[in-house]
């Protein structure tokens, strides 16, 4: 059994470490209130822009909108979206987690390349052959350090320069979709080519006056829309991130108070033990001279 002043010290440990998940809890509270506003404003405008590139898709042909051209594919770029930091639970695995599932079933006979937006995801994947290193690709390696429009414009357009290069055949974001601070949900997003929506068809086409005209639109819209998409997703994993780390911070702080008291409660047994002790042995010792 642990002496008194070993659970004293755990007892004082614990104390110091609750106080820690305490005061992060409270700052991850705050971040996420900014971050959940963020994407909330964003969500729906993104939403509705992605429904009108979808319907404009199904009105095009492929020649007039080289962004949405179907190759058989064998080259895919897989865009993995984690934080920084860890203790946020099970964030960031779930996501390296999907992205291995998706790399061995639905791209196994494809050659994988691995953008990591997210230290995380670049620590997991630095020494893998599919790892693709953004340096000098003008991405910024600390995206989250500046979340932008300006910053995550540069990474769709490389993205889309890609892929009308022939460089790759199929561009794919993997991320944690923010659904409420305790609940997030992993999305894997086709990016490029640009899926057309299945509900368009010729009346719904019909129903667009193009102005000024179509090509300018085309030029202008749908590069626009994918960036927007894409600093979506980055705006739903950042309030993912500080929502599962507010729900880790809260459970790590309940468990820290169950094991204080559960040690508080061992230490009071051990002192009355030992104080039970310490009186036998004066009774015994009195006794002995009374003897």
């Amino acid at each position: 059994m642990p002496s008194l002043k070993e659970i004293r010290n755990r007892i004082t440990s614990v104390g110091s470490t609750m106080q820690i998940t305490s005061a992060m809890k409270m700052v991850s509270a705050a971040k996420l209130k900014r971050a959940q506003d963020a994407i909330t404003q964003m969500r729906p405008y993104a939403e509705k822009l992605q429904e009108i590139l979808g319907n404009l898709t199904a009105s095009l042909d492929i020649s007039e909108n080289a962004l949405a051209a179907a190759r058989p594919v064998e080259k895919v770029l897989i865009i993995a979206i984690t934080s920084n930091r860890g203790l946020c639970g099970g964030f960031n695995n779930n996501i390296i987690k999907r992205v291995n599932l998706a790399i061995t079933e639905e791209y196994s006979n494809a050659n994988v390349s691995l953008p990591c937006l997210g230290k995380k995801a670049k620590d997991a994947f630095k020494r893998s052959d599919m790892y693709f290193d953004i340096a000098g690709t003008g991405i910024a390696e600390d995206i989250f350090a500046d979340l932008s429009f300006g910053n995550v414009s540069v990474v769709a357009e490389f993205a889309m320069k890609s892929f009308l290069e022939k460089k790759f055949d199929k561009v794919v974001v993997i991320y944690n979709s923010f659904v409420n601070a305790a609940s997030q949900e992993v999305v894997e997003e086709q990016l490029l080519p640009i899926v057309p929506s299945q509900q368009a068809d010729d009346k719904q086409a019909g129903d667009y006056i193009f102005e000024p005209s179509k090509e300018e639109i085309v030029e202008e819209l749908i590069p626009k829309t994918l960036k927007i998409q894409l600093f979506k997703a980055l705006l739903d994993s950042n309030a993912s991130e500080h929502g599962a780390r507010m729900t880790a911070m809260h459970k790590a702080t309940d468990n820290a108070k169950e094991l204080q008291r559960s040690l508080k409660l061992s230490y009071n047994k051990a002192r009355q033990a030992a104080i039970t002790n310490e009186i036998l042995e004066i009774v015994g010792g009195a006794e002995a001279l009374n003897g």
